[in-house]
């Protein structure tokens, strides 16, 4: 498959930082004077960082990219030093991703490579015995909110329960290979359905994984196509589920699903359920 990421030429990088705060999904540090990609995964292509830099040093480039492999990442990395490992093991730990985490420190002990994870661990300590999560973006840090839902279920509020599961939710800010998309029911859903829909969470959202956009005022959605393939083929998802409103451009979305599933090799079941602007379910077919 290709996959679109962005390139820094170091020559050129003239470590203003300007491209860390137009990341937004904090792919990028600015390490040792220079603007380093620490996380691949959470890498979406998009480009805004490019137009944050003065002096060129980013382009984008499409390349034949396989199923993330953070043994690879490490070993294409490590030779940039100990202040790169570890960011990039922080930003893993900060998204919540602790299985790509483990294996990354993995990495680092078989090889006895000469790198401090002292205060890594000790972060990791405390937020596993009630201590604050870590740094990054708050709107776009990745959270796994799963294992808290799980501790308030049978708990009785005046109020209807969110059943989100996840953080964030927008499909750009995304990662595909997130752990809760793995052998996930997902549901996509347009961004106008859970206003018209009361009892969204109940009925459609609950005990999935959520990502929402619109086909309509979404830009890049070439994007949308290749992340639905990814989450077919290599998150091996269960089952898609796609909520749309009742108005013509909301089919984009099952266009796109419709697309992702000729390039998959994996077949994964659809549904496609249509809402009436008042929020009542028109139809609800596999497709």
């Amino acid at each position: 498959m290709k996959r679109t990421i962005i390139k820094i030429d170091e020559e050129k990088c003239n470590g203003c930082g300007s491209c860390v705060s137009g990341c937004h999904e904090g792919a990028l540090q600015l390490i040792d004077g220079k603007a380093r990609m620490v996380s691949e995964l959470f890498c979406d292509g998009l480009g805004a960082c490019i137009g944050e830099c003065p002096v060129g040093a980013i382009e984008l480039e499409e390349r034949e990219a396989e199923p993330y492999n953070e043994m690879a990442v490490m070993e294409r990395i490590s030779p940039k030093g100990e202040k790169t490992v570890l960011a990039h093991l922080r930003h893993l730990k900060d998204h919540g991703e602790m299985e790509y985490f483990k294996q990354g420190v993995q990495y680092i002990r078989e090889r006895n490579l000469p790198f401090d994870l002292t205060d890594l661990r000790n972060e990791v300590h405390s937020e596993n015995h009630g201590g604050h999560a870590g740094s990054g973006c708050p709107g776009s840090r990745m959270v796994d909110l799963r294992e808290s839902k799980s501790a308030v279920e049978g708990t009785e509020t005046k109020r209807a329960s969110s059943e989100l599961r996840q953080w964030p939710i927008q499909l750009h800010l995304l990662s595909p290979m997130a752990g809760y998309f793995k052998n996930a029911d997902v549901l996509l859903a347009s961004d106008c359905s859970a206003f018209a829909m009361g009892s969204f969470h109940s009925e459609m959202l609950k005990g999935k994984t959520l990502a929402i956009a619109c086909p309509k005022l979404d830009s890049n959605k070439e994007s949308y196509v290749e992340k639905l393939k990814i989450m077919f083929d290599e998150a091996k998802i269960n089952t898609l589920t796609i909520v749309m409103m009742e108005v013509p451009c909301c089919g984009g979305l099952l266009q796109m699903a419709k697309m992702a599933q000729q390039m998959a090799s994996r077949k994964v079941p659809v549904k496609a359920v249509y809402l009436s602007i008042q929020g009542e379910i028109i139809s609800e077919d596999w497709v």
